[in-house]
């Protein structure tokens, strides 16, 4: 088993991470990834400057973990609101990450 450890929460304001769906022909190996949506985050805050002086380009970057593998990398966002509307509405378990790739319902709905 992979000794890396998936944080569960941002490593830059402390918020929980959520998960928020992905396009189906995304290319990963989950059909979901975890970011934190926190608009007082500084990684969030600081992205805005630096995208525009380094890029000139009016955007940012969210935290972002990919739970197939633990690797965090920026999410690319144009508003702050962008990608919201993909949050999943689920408790997420590492195992059903680590198992088949899916988040596990808060319902409980029995279908894994």
């Amino acid at each position: 088993m992979n000794e890396s450890v998936v944080t569960l929460d941002c490593k830059h304001c402390g918020e929980k991470l959520l998960p928020f769906e992905l396009p189906e022909a995304a290319g990963f190996e989950t059909a979901f990834q975890l970011a934190c949506f926190n608009d007082e985050c500084p990684y969030y805050q600081r992205g805005w400057e630096h995208m525009q002086e380094n890029y000139a380009v009016r955007c940012s970057y969210r935290y972002r973990i990919d739970p197939a593998n633990g690797s965090a990398s920026p999410l690319a966002v144009w508003s702050a609101d962008a990608i919201k509307d993909r949050i999943m509405d689920v408790d997420v378990s590492l195992e059903a990450a680590e198992d088949d790739a899916a988040p596990a319902s808060q319902e409980g709905d029995g279908d894994e």
